[in-house]
């Protein structure tokens, strides 16, 4: 398979550039070019030559959300210019061009790059517009063997669809080595699109989004009735669709709209913008890029700013209204979507008159599913790609397809008959062949289940690269060995155990804790496995402590109740790290708080690359009391040890420079719950060691951990020996660093009861008011957590902040 080590990407617009960024993410180095500036001096210098690229890497670098995973990572992208740097490109191994959608620019410059690649050199397009195939027209056979398209989504750091679409005369061979690159290294989840306008993901989502329009000015909708209607309820995200229009530009979607109705002549291209839309794109009301669409800020009345919403009759902007919709608010209980959505639909019993919102979803997504199924084999030759594209390119939980089986085809598809809309010909074939839906679970298929297949009429497995894997897909196959309300111990074959949490956003409670003590316990549920991993499927690997718990306890003076949950939890994160059997912690998105202190305690981690991991507890008023700040404390004497060339006593390293600068560091990453925004930064902070490896793609987090944790097993692990000897910071750098806590509130920054929990937080770190390097244990210290983390308990403003984070989301600073 060809490697690829190299890459360049031609054009330094919004989407090369962050693409650039992307690859070095993954450590890639790639050259980043575009044109000379129109006004460019004769003899004038690189820097000036390169000022376009230059200024797309500038934006790149200062992007929001951040497109590096770590500012350092820029320095793998080399910019420079069509005309001075493009016999570059003949050190490279994969060009992708990402310039204007123009095709005679774009088969101009690809007739120089023609003239210097390697043949063999793969050459891939990012458009979006225009047919692949079209744009090779008349090269050479070697490029025409190397050419085809490479749809990334943006940005492509965040949103994981990448669409590959195939030409005729493309080696398939090379296709291959892309997806497995990009897979692998980049993180993304491939789907092979056929040659057609806007390919899979922009098709659909665009026919979906005009639909929704439609409806709401049919059914005189607000624009907040819409977004809560097509967000969460149906497992789409938060953001729905105004304001995730808002998000990617309104100008965005008009130009794929542009596209669609101009290239696609289907049974709905009666579909078009609304007059509104069209409207606001002449007034250059492009969305949060020109801080006003659908919605906009204002300054309200109080501090904070109030958010407005335009009335898409008038093209005025009003106060957000809070749309009212019964079926909703009651729906909103029920957490799996296709239960919810059959309950909004009427299909567990009648339909309820003037139920607006049952009346909406039901024409919007009954009309998705006929569409959807007219696609194949147009844009697709199966609904795995289609749900594939839906998924990873829009957010939503189901695709199009799996949304239709887990509501159920049979009910729908008689509903769509009887109410004398037209049924795609498709859904006929597969309820004639006498099957209720599109995918069946099949315990020996790698991805767990098989899907019906169109063109050859019968049931396939789904294929998925090898590595790619889920906790789902596991228990179907290996099954469950015990489980409770929070927790199960899943068998991963092969000797290894996995520690699933299914608790609500992941909350660690009594039920996650003993699950673990119960696994890990000599002569426990674990004993017949040789290594763990501790990890799960959910969006978030775990938000932290059940607050809600904890705060009921502490306002009933349950007191006993509070000292043995800590001591439980202490007991919990001991266990995994003194476990005699190596424990790997497969940490990803939110993992916070207790998350980050169960990963802190694991022979090792294998994060997904997008890790948002912090001890965040000051938040809520607390200070790690799992084991946290001892684990912070053995990093930083570790730390500063090895700065100091190894052999030094605790007295002098508890005097050392590198000591003050390691417990700075660590006391603020603390005191200031500090969150990685990436498995990177968190390694800075100190949650991860050089020794853990990153896994781009999240689908391969739980092969890449159990992979790591038969390597520890293999290598004949030991585990490491509770420490007594580790020298206290003592009296003196503490006092040191309430100083620096002091000089902040005499600045302003922090409050008067943030002074007393950095002054807790720091005594825990110390060790206490001791003689610097006194020899203290690992028990110690955690006894320390325990006393303090109780005595803020019972503070009034530590419980005001858990009430105001459980109300809110947010945090209070009192």
């Amino acid at each position: 398979m060809k490697r690829i080590n190299k890459v360049a990407v031609l054009g330094a617009g919004t989407m090369g550039a962050r693409i650039a960024a992307h690859f070095a993410n993954a450590g890639v180095p790639s050259y980043l070019l575009d044109i000379v500036p129109g006004d460019v001096p004769p003899g004038a210098g690189s820097a000036v030559r390169n000022k376009i690229a230059a200024a797309g890497l500038d934006g790149a670098k200062k992007s929001k959300p951040a497109a590096f995973m770590d500012s350092s990572l820029a320095r793998l992208v080399e910019v420079g210019n069509f005309e001075d740097d493009l016999k570059k490109l003949a050190d490279v191994d994969w060009i992708i061009e990402a310039v204007v959608e123009n095709l005679d620019l774009k088969r101009a410059l690809l007739r120089k790059v023609e003239a210097i690649r390697k043949p063999g050199t793969i050459v891939t397009t990012n458009t979006s517009g225009l047919p692949v195939g079209k744009i090779a027209e008349g090269f050479s056979d070697d490029f025409r063997r190397s050419w085809f398209g490479t749809h990334f989504f943006n940005p492509p750091r965040y949103m994981r669809l990448l669409e590959l679409i195939p030409t005729p005369d493309a080696d398939r061979s090379l296709i291959d080595a892309v997806s497995h690159f990009c897979d692998v290294r980049l993180g993304k989840g491939v789907v092979i699109a056929k040659d057609t306008p806007n390919f899979i993901g922009n098709r659909i989502g665009t026919f979906s989004v005009l639909n929704v329009m439609r409806l709401m000015q049919e059914m005189d909708l607000t624009i907040e009735d819409v977004d809560a209607l097509t967000g969460q309820a149906v497992g789409w995200p938060k953001s729905a669709t105004f304001r995730t229009i808002d998000l990617v530009g309104l100008d965005v979607l008009g130009h794929v709209v542009g596209n669609m109705t101009a290239n696609v002549h289907d049974e709905r291209s009666e579909l078009r913008l609304p007059d509104f839309f069209t409207k606001m794109l002449e007034n250059k009301w492009l969305g949060d890029k020109t801080k006003g669409g659908f919605y906009k800020r204002a300054k309200g009345s109080g501090s904070e700013d109030e958010r407005l919403a335009l009335d898409w009759k008038t093209l005025e902007y009003r106060p957000r209204q809070k749309p009212k919709f019964a079926a909703l608010d009651m729906a909103k209980n029920i957490e799996d979507t296709g239960t919810r959505l059959r309950t909004l639909l009427g299909l567990d019993g009648s339909p309820q008159k003037n139920d607006k919102a049952g009346a909406f979803l039901w024409s919007a997504l009954s009309d998705l599913w006929t569409y959807s199924a007219n696609r194949i084999p147009e844009i697709s030759d199966s609904i795995v790609e289609i749900d594939r594209a839906m998924r990873l390119g829009f957010n939503w939980e189901l695709g199009p397809f799996e949304l239709w089986n887990a509501i159920g085809v049979e009910p729908t598809v008689a509903r769509i008959k009887k109410e004398g809309k037209p049924v795609a010909a498709n859904v006929e074939k597969l309820l004639a062949a006498g099957h209720k839906g599109w995918y069946i679970d099949e315990a020996k298929s790698p991805s767990g289940r098989k899907f019906w297949d169109l063109q050859s009429g019968s049931w396939q497995a789904e294929q998925v690269p090898a590595g790619v894997w889920s906790v789902t897909v596991a228990k179907k196959s290996n099954g469950v060995v015990k489980k409770n309300s929070g927790a199960s111990l899943v068998d991963l074959g092969d000797g290894v155990g996995c520690i699933e949490f299914h608790s609500k956003m992941n909350s660690l409670g009594a039920d996650i804790v003993s699950l673990i003590l119960q696994t890990l316990k000599p002569g426990g549920l674990g004993d017949n496995f040789d290594a763990f991993v501790i990890t799960n499927d959910a969006t978030n690997f775990s938000v932290g402590a059940n607050l809600m718990l904890l705060l009921m306890s502490v306002q009933e003076d349950e007191w006993d109740d509070v000292d043995l949950a800590i001591r439980q939890f202490q007991g919990m994160t001991q266990a995994i790290k003194f476990s005699p059997k190596p424990v790997v912690s497969a940490p990803f998105g939110l993992c916070l708080g207790g998350g980050t202190e169960i990963s802190l305690h694991a022979a090792a981690r294998q994060p997904h690359a997008e890790l948002y991991m912090g001890l965040v507890e000051v938040g809520v008023g607390l200070l790690p009391g799992g084991g946290g700040c001892k684990e912070m404390l053995l990093r930083a004497v570790d730390g500063a040890t090895a700065a100091r060339g190894g052999k030094i006593s605790g007295e002098a390293l508890a005097g050392s420079i590198e000591m003050l600068e390691a417990m700075k560091r660590a006391f603020e990453t603390i005191a200031t719950a500090k969150v990685a925004t990436s498995a990177h930064e968190a390694r800075g902070l100190g949650f991860l060691n050089d020794g853990d490896r990153i896994s781009m793609n999240r689908e391969r987090v739980l092969s890449d951990a159990k992979a790591r944790a038969l390597e520890l097993m293999r290598a004949g692990y030991e585990p490491p020996v509770p420490r007594a000897d580790i020298p206290a910071p003592g009296e003196n750098l503490l006092a040191t660093l309430k100083m620096g806590v002091h000089m902040m509130r005499q600045a302003d920054y922090v409050t008067d009861y943030e002074v007393k929990l950095g002054g807790k937080i720091a005594e825990v770190l110390c060790g206490g008011k001791v003689t610097p390097g006194t020899p203290v244990s690992e028990q110690y210290i955690l006894d320390l957590e325990r006393e303090g983390f109780k005595s803020l308990c019972g503070e009034k403003k530590t419980q005001e902040r858990i009430q105001y984070t459980l109300k809110t989301g947010k945090t209070l600073r009192n």
